[in-house]
């Protein structure tokens, strides 16, 4: 109808056929439409079984491989968000879920199970889970945007033009924020803090455990406008998570440690390393929580207090919360040695998390050289 000719369905697993057909449409004239039909995991069984289970590359083991008892961890960040999602809409049935295809990634099962009228899937396509979203707010409704940090690049746009500019109330759950191990550079959420914190009237929150990413996200559904939650892949420190829905006090952070010349100003889940850091060095440790709006305030407090601010995020370091903080302190005419720590202007090839982490200097070991590297420089 549109002047396509369209040639199909056809085997895409079967090779022959493939070349043969795709032989036969190279000397076809005007646009063609070759629908190519495919069973994922085809030729490897536990996968074509089960290809939500490997969707994600996983290490494959011998059949006959002893079975080793896992470590008891805490629940997954997604999990996490997955209840609150359920929480928070028993409490506020203005609250709707979109995701683009990601259900089972982002954890919203339970939530299109038991809200199945308030849930929407709409496949791969995150231009459109955004602009819905802000046409859902725009009549009343309270969306929470479930996606992956990487796949909110596709939907910048739509962020800005149809939610940002008119201030609706949208809550974005970015999932995978910082580095996602085997998935590799591609799915990798590198920037989200940078793309986002430059958009006016956007509150942007960094949790350091898994009871702040609750907290967190209570915070956003209630905020009056755009909001952003951003956290990683897989568990964290097994933080014990309260069940209320109460919200956080928007741009204020916590000194989780006091000490002396150095202060870490932590922006998500490497807290947990700088106070193992911190104890070694006798240093401050601050939770930021909130990268915009940034607790200035507190900023100032800890700089007029130490020799030497050290900032740490799982993000870009170009444009990222770090770069916040020495925009705060140049606005206020404040000159203190100031070191970022963070993702470097490189991607990063696939490997486990931990490794991913060590090779960017954000493992403890990697921070305390850093700190302690710079405080020699100081001579402090």
């Amino acid at each position: 109808e549109l002047g396509w000719n369209y040639i199909g369905p056809i085997d895409g697993h079967d090779l022959p056929t493939m070349i043969a057909t795709l032989r036969n449409m190279r000397d076809l004239k005007g646009p063609q439409f070759l629908h190519v039909v495919t069973k994922k995991g085809k030729g490897f069984a536990p996968a074509e079984i089960d290809p939500i289970g490997y969707h994600a590359i996983t290490k494959l083991e011998p059949a006959d491989k002893p079975v080793v008892p896992k470590a008891i961890s805490g629940p997954k960040y997604s999990a996490v968000f997955g209840q609150w999602l359920c929480d928070m809409a028993a409490a506020d049935n203005r609250l709707v879920g979109i995701t683009p295809a990601m259900k089972e990634g982002s954890d919203l099962v339970a939530f299109s199970e038991r809200y199945p009228e308030r849930y929407f899937d709409v496949a791969i396509a995150e231009q459109h889970a955004v602009t819905l979203a802000a046409g859902m707010a725009c009549e009343g409704s309270k969306p929470v945007v479930a996606i992956y940090s990487t796949f909110l690049q596709r939907a910048y746009d739509q962020l800005i033009h149809d939610v940002a500019v008119q201030n609706l109330d949208v809550l974005f759950a970015i999932d995978r924020a910082g580095l996602v191990g085997e998935d590799g550079p591609t799915h990798a959420g590198s920037y989200d803090l940078s793309y986002l914190r430059c958009i006016p009237g956007m509150l942007v929150m960094t949790p350091s455990d898994e009871n702040e990413l609750r907290k967190m996200l209570s915070t956003g559904h209630h905020y009056n406008g755009p909001a952003a939650v951003r956290y990683p892949r897989g568990t964290g420190p097994n933080a014990p998570i309260s069940g209320d829905l109460d919200p956080l006090e928007i741009g204020k952070g916590v000194v989780r440690r006091r000490g002396e010349k150095v202060a870490l100003l932590v922006f998500g889940v490497q807290l947990a390393e700088a106070l193992q850091v911190a104890e070694r060095l006798n240093a401050t440790v601050v939770d930021m929580r909130f990268v915009k709006p940034l607790d200035e305030a507190l900023v100032l407090q800890v700089a007029a207090e130490h020799d030497l601010l050290v900032t740490i995020e799982e993000n870009s370091i170009m444009g990222g919360a770090g770069a916040a903080v020495g925009e705060c302190l140049a606005h206020h005419a404040v000159v203190k040695p100031l070191l970022h720590l963070g993702l470097p202007d490189l991607y990063v090839e696939h490997a486990k998390p931990a490794q991913m982490l060590a090779e960017c200097g954000l493992d403890a070991a990697g921070i305390e050289a850093a700190v302690t590297a710079r405080m020699t420089r100081l001579g402090l």
